[in-house]
């Protein structure tokens, strides 16, 4: 996937400028850490390597590279291809490329693989249960009804380069694979184009690690505590896996003594409201991870452990006040 978006309606000069300010490259010995803002997070990359140039070149690449992702496909941008797509719905068709194709078809294949929990045109139950800007009130069921029915992925029309949104009113938030599958690509371009053995990409706890750090035998990543935010409850050894978080400690809602997540279940249009505080999976994409810890968090611990066992290769946890459920595996990963 190659985005020459300079060349694009939709490039953001001002998104590119402020990520690149942002920007730090540290040396450390025998690596190259990159940290910069973009896609709402905070995010770094860490590089096993002594040259100086190809660093350069590569940490080049991926501000460019998030740039042009974060200008096309962030809803918050009026400038961008998703705002123009939800602000024709219902009204005219969208051009899109072979990049954007490539990203919808992901959405296809995930919203099929969750059964609907992962649906990219959510955001009008969303805007709903906004818990920033709706914090003193509860949608009525009249409310949630509409907005249901405007959350339906399958009703969207894409053909011969061109994407509709068929109703006035639905609308795109890619909110939930977006930052995911940013980690996905910088990690296929890390090993494919520049070759690199040893590295780790962490996007607001979104993380591939590909390799080892020097004098150990995997990556260590600490999954942080719910109950106690800022400090971790165990830690993963992880090598050529990806690791995705998904919780609502941090971000909720308290009405009329109610507490309020901001989790939606797309199937009641309610926050989801199980006892789980926080789900954490380890897979073979950030991607996959992500739509998993996601899906078993709605689901719930019986439900939600059970799904992540029955994906090939995946493990996961699941975390409450009165306890933790794991897959058949997970603690094959765990470490001191």
């Amino acid at each position: 996937m190659v985005l020459k978006q300079k060349e694009s309606k939709y490039f953001n000069f001002e998104v590119e400028k402020r990520i690149r300010d942002s920007a730090e490259i540290v040396s450390e010995k025998f690596a190259k850490v990159l940290s910069f803002k973009a896609l709402g997070t905070n995010c770094k990359i860490k590089i096993i390597t002594n040259s100086n140039n190809i660093s350069s070149e590569y940490f080049n690449d991926v501000l460019y590279w998030i740039s042009c992702f974060e200008s096309r496909y962030s809803r918050f941008l009026e400038s961008s291809l998703i705002c123009e797509i939800n602000n024709q719905a219902g009204k005219n068709k969208v051009e899109i490329n072979e990049e954007d194709e490539t990203l919808f078809k992901l959405c296809d294949e995930m919203h099929f693989f969750s059964r609907g929990v992962f649906d990219p045109s959510s955001l009008p139950i969303l805007k709903l249960w906004d818990y920033k800007n709706n914090s003193s009130k509860v949608p009525d069921d009249d409310q949630i009804k509409i907005a249901l029915e405007k959350t339906n992925w399958r009703k969207v029309e894409r053909s011969n380069g061109l994407f509709f949104l068929p109703e006035e009113g639905m609308s795109l938030d890619l909110g939930g694979i977006g930052k995911e599958y940013a980690v996905d690509y910088i990690a296929q371009i890390s090993i494919q184009k520049y070759n690199f053995e040893n590295f780790i990409i962490n996007f607001g706890q979104d993380i591939y690690a590909h390799g080892k750090p020097p004098n150990k035998p995997a990556w260590h990543i600490g999954l942080e505590d719910p109950f106690n935010p800022g400090q971790c409850w165990t830690g993963l050894a992880i090598s050529n896996n990806s690791v995705a978080s998904s919780g609502d400690y941090l971000r909720y809602s308290i009405i009329d003594g109610k507490r309020y997540s901001h989790i939606i279940n797309l199937q009641t249009g309610y926050p989801v409201d199980n006892n789980c505080r926080s789900s954490s999976v380890v897979a073979k994409s950030c991607t996959m991870a992500g739509i998993l810890s996601t899906v078993s968090f709605v689901k719930g611990f019986k439900d939600g452990i059970n799904f992540i066992d029955a994906f090939f290769g995946s493990e996961g946890c699941l975390l409450s006040k009165t306890g933790k459920f794991k897959s058949k595996q997970f603690d094959q990963y765990v470490v001191n």
